[in-house]
């Protein structure tokens, strides 16, 4: 630990994050302390002349998940010589936390801009009481992550949990210990909790419980294979994460994992809407924007003649995912409703290629391209299995299309013969009209379809799904209530959450509408004309709705016949016959 706080010893850029959780780092102390192995280490002397060839990062302290969930890149001072963890990284950064830091971590149904969401906590153990038989973890010893006020006892208790960074100040287990006790007004007769105290203290700071191997290979080529081999035993270390250090190393003026990670932080919360795009996500984004050949996380992209084209672009790859991310929020989606998000990639690609800027979102000059844009996203992703296999060789045939089509206008028509011919048609038949008019509540393809059905609506505004006849109202005994028959129940109950019985309500509405049946909605106050009324019962699809829950049955049935015959419209799918109804119902 003082190698680490010293800098002697340091993260090279190839490391990810730190991704450990609260549980990991307790049952590492843990172990620490019932004498179990913690694993071999293993570690890299970096000599002084090529200390200065690569990106190094210190180690985590103070985590905090939003303001400070990264290590910060250091500066080795020249002629010095580091040690580089290979492997330990999470080890070493977890003990360094407990004995030094703090971990904050967002607390349940807080929100993130909230000042009390993340409150600072360390690493404690309970003296007196270890960890009762049941425990899920298999932990012996009751370590906790706990704010000072958690911890702190209650008027005229013992003091009996100890924060553990103090064993590092305790002069010895033995007098000193016994000290400590009396000054928590702890019992000294108390044998368990003396007992707790001197086994921190031994396993702290007298028993040696490092083993680590020190590679001295100058070859970096050699230390990087060692690396990729020795952690895909643990947390796999992904392509990207190997693509991201080793843009860090061979970028000159930019510092690649700062700009990728600003990057995602701005993509996913700058615009109106909140998304969750990943570095992966931006990464492979780069890669198709810079035209690498192949798109795919592999060693043969690692080039420096690849790393240099993404540093010289990184400024238009930037322009572009922000273009494209802003786009797809003026289609509606967000985290919640964009459940395939490579469809960024192309949409990257064919703002780059056209040069278009953030007034092309909004531009009236631009709205006739942008309705081809909006109705082939929401086809590809209404469409099953469009971006999920073979996705490497999808976009890089989209983006052919795009680099030969597109620098005119989106080239809807081209981009859907290139799809069909690589079994990913966006044509739909009369059965996947059916599946569609019936998808649940929150499935994966409701909102593309309720969007398509429904393009009327502002959807620049904040929406979510909604039932139109609330759900708390089917549950059996209220629907009995009403005078729903028994055997009519369960069907109530099971159309309730298909797509009939949804619409897309602008946020604050849908708060404020809440459980309320559609005659009480219609009736209140957030409808303050007639023409209101009937703006919203055209604009979702309601006319004829019934106020009474005893009709719902007919409601829904009529619903989904005009949901189908507008999905044919919209999709250019025909009509069935007779026949094929009769088969398709069959």
């Amino acid at each position: 630990m003082d190698s680490v706080h010293n800098r002697a010893y340091v993260l090279p850029a190839i490391q990810r994050e730190f991704v450990w959780s609260t549980d990991q780092i307790r049952l590492l102390f843990d172990s620490l302390l019932r004498g179990y192995p913690i694993g071999s280490f293993l570690f890299w002397k970096v000599h002084p002349d090529q200390a200065s060839q690569f990106a190094f990062y210190d180690f985590l302290t103070e985590y905090h998940e939003r303001d400070n969930p990264y290590a910060s890149k250091t500066v080795i001072p020249p002629g010095q010589g580091v040690i580089a963890i290979l492997d330990g990284q999470q080890r070493l950064t977890a003990l360094n936390i407990g004995l030094y830091g703090s971990h904050s971590e967002r607390l349940p149904r807080k929100w993130a801009s909230s000042p009390d969401a993340y409150p600072k906590k360390h690493l404690y153990l309970n003296l007196l009481d270890k960890v009762k038989d049941d425990d899920e973890l298999g932990m012996e010893y009751d370590f906790r992550f706990l704010t000072d006020r958690e911890a702190a006892p209650a008027a005229g208790q013992p003091f009996t949990w100890y924060r553990v960074g103090n064993i590092l100040a305790l002069a010895d287990s033995g007098p000193a210990a016994m000290q400590e006790l009396q000054t928590r007004q702890i019992d000294l007769n108390n044998l368990a909790a003396y007992n707790c105290l001197h086994a921190l203290f031994r396993a702290i700071r007298e028993t040696p419980a490092i083993n680590y191997y020190l590679e001295e290979s100058r070859d970096p080529d050699k230390v990087l294979d060692i690396f990729v081999r020795v952690n895909s035993a643990g947390t796999v270390l992904s392509y990207s994460d190997l693509l991201l250090s080793m843009a860090t190393n061979q970028w000159k003026d930019l510092d690649a994992r700062e700009e990728v990670r600003t990057l995602v932080k701005s993509l996913n919360s700058d615009c109106s809407a909140q998304f969750n795009f990943s570095k992966d996500r931006v990464l492979k984004a780069g890669l198709t924007l810079i035209e690498v050949p192949d798109v795919g996380f592999k060693v043969s992209n690692f080039t420096q003649k690849n790393m240099t084209a993404m540093e010289v672009g990184w400024e238009s790859i930037r322009s572009a995912l922000t273009v494209a991310t802003l786009l797809l929020a003026s289609f509606g989606f967000s985290e919640r409703t964009l459940t395939a998000d490579s469809v960024l990639i192309p949409l990257a690609y064919y703002v780059k290629r056209r040069e278009l800027t953030d007034s092309y979102v909004t531009s009236s000059s631009g709205a006739a391209d942008r309705l081809l844009v909006r109705r082939w996203v929401m086809r590809s992703l209404m469409k099953r299995g469009v971006w999920g296999s073979g996705l490497d060789t999808l976009i890089t045939r989209l983006r052919e299309t795009i680099r030969e089509h597109g620098s005119q206008r989106f080239p809807m028509a081209e981009l859907e013969q290139t799809m069909a011919a690589l079994g990913k048609s966006l044509q739909f038949d009369s059965a996947e009209i059916t599946e569609l008019a019936q998808l649940k509540y929150g499935a994966a393809r409701t909102f593309p379809v309720l969007a398509t059905l429904y393009p009327g609506l502002d959807l620049t505004k904040s929406f979510h799904e909604d039932h139109v006849f609330p759900k708390s109202v089917f549950k059996p005994s209220k629907l009995r209530q009403v005078g729903i028959r028994s055997d009519a129940v369960d069907e109530f109950i099971e159309k309730c959450d298909l797509l009939p019985n949804l619409q897309l309500l602008a946020g604050g509405p849908n708060i404020e509408k809440q459980a309320k049946l559609p005659t009480d909605w219609l009736n209140g106050p957030h409808f303050v004309t007639d023409e209101q009324r009937r703006t919203y019962l055209a604009e979702n699809d309601l006319d004829g709705l019934p106020l009474a829950l005893d009709q719902f049955l007919a409601f829904y049935d009529d619903r989904r016949k005009r949901m189908e015959a507008k999905l044919r419209l919209l999709l250019d799918v025909q009509a069935p016959t007779a026949d094929a109804a009769e088969s398709t119902k069959l």
